[in-house]
């Protein structure tokens, strides 16, 4: 039970340190918004949960202990949906209503497409 613990850290660590860089370069070169950063990183996210889930299932068998490292870990500290709600809740501060509807529905719309996109492409490799 350690081990798996501990592997787990180390995913959820790197899932956290990959969110960071990802979104500071897309913020270093968006002239956008900053939510820009948050929004491919939660539908990339999304993605390559679909693709991995379907890859493990029909293709590239793992255990059920690999699946936890890598979805939960991994991704789950890749994206993380608290992020979101904090840009939303400052949007919402800031009566920036219209914004914050699109940065919630945008996400969530966007990330289910994703995530059967990955599925759709993983039953097909």
């Amino acid at each position: 039970m350690i081990k798996k613990l501990m592997w787990l850290a180390l995913a959820g660590a790197l899932g956290t340190v990959t969110r960071y860089a990802v979104v500071g370069v897309i913020r270093k070169f968006s002239t956008l918004t900053p939510l820009w950063g948050t929004l491919i990183v939660n539908v990339s996210g999304c993605f390559m949960a679909g693709l991995l889930w379907a890859l493990f299932e029909n293709r590239y068998p793992v255990s059920g202990e690999t699946r936890v490292i890598i979805l939960i870990g991994f991704l789950g500290a890749f994206t993380t949906f608290s992020a979101l709600i904090l840009e939303s809740s400052e949007l919402i501060r800031s009566a920036k209503w219209f914004m914050a509807m699109i940065n919630i529905v945008s996400h969530n719309t966007l990330g289910f497409a994703a995530m059967f996109a990955g599925i759709i492409l993983g039953k097909s490799l």
